[in-house]
């Protein structure tokens, strides 16, 4: 069972899932140019930005709860630049200190609620940390827009070369593969909703039908009618 909504933290999301033991493997984690913050009984991780789908593991009888970050957060509110935990699942006493994971671990351990244990620790994370650039959050909202590279190089006056690099420090690649990532985001709520692929590849920006099953098998190893 997966629930999510809105959280504390502005523009992030608070996610929960319960895993049964003995159950088939949940659908993969697709990219989507995020950072989560994940407990699970015991243990706290950071799911870094996916490049490629992210498989998951058959049902463990487990409780998962999870703040996802919106694209470009999650370092400032960390200390750490978004590539070094590139399609990674790093332990967060990897980055805090193995004392002061276990302590937030135990607090959200403890808690009555859990889920709210998480988001508390979230909430002092984002106010602790330096708070998310505006020009990247302008650089999300073009890229998602459909703008190209070097329109959005030209918008932020940043130039290619160093629009780039700040994008490897925000978002853990690219701007190129960030527009792929958001783009493929695109094309998924568009054909979830009904949307005839033809029309969903035109609408996302693909050049085509055929450019956006390309795409969507570089990105998640599935066909789009599998991920619908």
């Amino acid at each position: 069972m997966y629930e999510e909504r809105a959280a504390r933290v502005p523009g992030a999301v608070v996610w929960t899932r319960t895993v049964t033991a003995g159950t088939a493997p949940a659908a993969p984690v697709l990219p989507d140019g995020c950072m989560d913050l994940i407990w699970c009984e015991g243990r706290l991780f950071v799911a870094g930005p996916d490049t490629r789908a992210h498989a998951t593991g058959p049902g463990d009888g487990r409780r998962y709860a999870g703040i996802r970050f919106a694209p470009g957060a999650a370092p400032a509110y960390l200390g750490v630049p978004a590539h070094e935990l590139r399609d990674r699942r790093t332990e967060l006493s990897d980055l805090f200190g193995g004392a002061v994971a276990r302590r937030l671990a135990e607090r959200v351990d403890r808690a009555a609620d859990p889920v709210a244990a998480l988001e508390a620790v979230a909430v002092r994370l984002a106010r602790a940390g330096e708070p998310p650039d505006p020009l990247l959050t302008h650089v999300v909202r073009a890229l998602d827009a459909g703008r190209s590279v070097t329109e959005t190089a030209a918008e932020t006056g940043l130039g290619t070369r160093r629009l780039h690099r700040r994008s490897l420090a925000a978002f853990g690649y690219g701007p190129k593969t960030l527009a792929r990532v958001l783009r493929l985001q695109r094309a998924l709520a568009l054909a979830r909703a009904g949307v005839p692929f033809a029309e969903t590849a035109a609408r996302a920006g693909y050049t085509d039908q055929a450019h956006l099953s390309r795409d969507v098998r570089e990105l998640t190893g599935e066909t789009l009618r599998r991920l619908v």
